[in-house]
């Protein structure tokens, strides 16, 4: 095996950056392979970006999607595509077709109706065959487009991929743990949720009160039925992964800690204040999912309220968690963000697409808490966010992962998504020409020094 197959194997370093927020188009055309070429000349071994899914159009959140299984036709390059042939894209549908023919069929109905699944007529929310046929009939046009379109993303990803390969840098993906109740995989399998007899949820999912919301957040997913899943060894899952593995060398988890026990929050609670812990079978689904995935390609994010019950669930499967620099400087010596606390099956991160960037961050903390960071420094008149990427790069995790927004030294009008709003996230671009052979250079030094070029 190389070290592609073993990526933990080594010190490495990556850059977090999603497919929206390369300069220009923010797609998957040039400025995608330069951003490698810059990852390489820095480098860096591991591209970071967050879920590829469609997004909704009211809120543009990779973690709220039609589908967890489709690609972004947004995302496609208009002149990087190939003229169709049938026959390929034929043979690729039926490959594809679990996931691909609900998708297809739900979108269509989707844009025809204008509004979620579980507010179609009975016929068609429940996915009674010959209704679905009839109403997609006149739609027959749309349906094979769509179909062309995900063909389409799975040449562009595939050839980016190949070339990423072939200058040694891996692609790291993101796996929310729930999907949107208004999507293609609850409509189609209805049977694996907590859903009523209308298809809405019974509870839904959400995290309680934490460093980012005083009120806890309420996501609006549905809840998994785990009995149902079991009852086929979680083929779901298993088809949901092996997606993810087609498309990435490694994938995060999100909210690992799900697989543990959930935050169930009632319907009718207008905050996730009043939800309640409900456990989930994390030992048989982490099972189905590592023996599909392949050992050593799977990262829990483990961070939040996370229990010794959600530590051994990880260590039982050999994740590396993730560390958090920004989180570490509480004041408190036990805190397990803290640079001495780290261990090499780790990922380290100066913050996450869900934090302010690291200017902004310094920014807002108070003098006592800068005492403490500058205490942990490698040198404590370095400047932020500089000095806190280079500390991240010591660490003694085997990945350290720094969001672009801390490379190029951005403030807060730069973050990604600021969790509790609706507003203003998920768009933020870089500038054209940011990613120059300067920041290239300066970035190598940084990483040779902490031996993970």
């Amino acid at each position: 095996m190389s070290e592609q197959d073993r990526p933990f194997d080594v010190r490495r370093a990556g850059v977090l950056l999603h497919v929206t927020s390369l300069p220009g188009a923010g797609d998957l055309g040039d400025e995608a392979y330069r951003f490698v070429d810059f990852l390489a000349a820095a480098g860096c071994s591991v591209w970071q970006v967050l879920p590829l899914v469609p997004t909704h159009d009211d809120d543009g959140s990779p973690y709220n999607a039609p589908s967890a299984m489709a690609g972004n036709p947004d995302l496609l390059s208009k002149d990087r595509r190939e003229t169709a042939d049938d026959g390929a894209v034929t043979a690729w549908c039926a490959q594809q077709s679990a996931w691909l023919e609900p998708y297809v069929e739900y979108t269509a109905l989707r844009e025809l109706h204008r509004t979620p699944w579980h507010t179609w007529e009975p016929a068609l929310r429940d996915r009674d065959p010959q209704a679905v046929a009839a109403a997609l009939s006149p739609l027959s046009e749309r349906v094979q487009e769509l179909k062309v379109e995900q063909w389409d993303f799975a040449q562009q990803w595939g050839r980016l991929r190949e070339y990423a390969a072939s200058k040694g840098v891996l692609l790291f993906g993101d796996l929310p743990i729930f999907v949107s109740l208004d999507s293609a995989d609850v409509w189609a399998h209805r049977e694996l949720f907590e859903l009523d007899e209308a298809g809405r949820p019974v509870t839904v999912t959400g995290c309680p009160p934490d460093y980012f919301a005083e009120d806890g957040q309420r996501w609006n997913n549905p809840h998994y039925d785990w009995a149902a899943m079991a009852a086929d060894g979680f083929a779901w899952w298993r088809r949901r992964i092996a997606r993810q593995r087609e498309l990435f060398d490694l994938v995060r988890i999100d909210h690992f800690r799900g697989f543990e026990a959930a935050w169930h929050v009632p319907v009718e609670s207008p905050t996730a204040r009043d939800g309640r812990w409900v456990t989930a079978p994390g030992e048989q689904v982490l099972a189905a999912l590592v023996e599909t995935a392949g050992p050593g390609t799977l990262v829990a994010e483990d961070l939040g309220v996370i229990t010794p019950e959600v530590d051994a669930l990880r260590h039982r499967f050999g994740l590396p968690g993730m560390k958090v620099l920004q989180f570490a400087f509480d004041g408190k010596r036990d805190n397990p963000y803290l640079p001495a606390h780290h261990d090499e099956l780790s990922v380290v991160y100066t913050g996450t697409h869900d934090n302010d960037t690291t200017a902004g961050w310094w920014a807002s903390v108070d003098e006592r808490t800068r005492a403490q960071v500058k205490s942990h420094l490698v040198d404590p008149d370095e400047p932020m966010p500089g000095a806190l990427v280079r500390l991240a790069m010591e660490s003694t995790a085997r990945l350290a992962v720094v969001p672009a927004q801390d490379l190029l030294a951005l403030g807060s009008d730069s973050r990604m998504n600021t969790p509790g709003t609706d507003e203003g996230n998920w768009t933020w671009q870089a500038p054209v020409g940011a990613f120059d052979d300067e920041l290239a250079s300066r970035l190598r030094a940084v990483v040779e020094r902490a031996g993970r070029a």
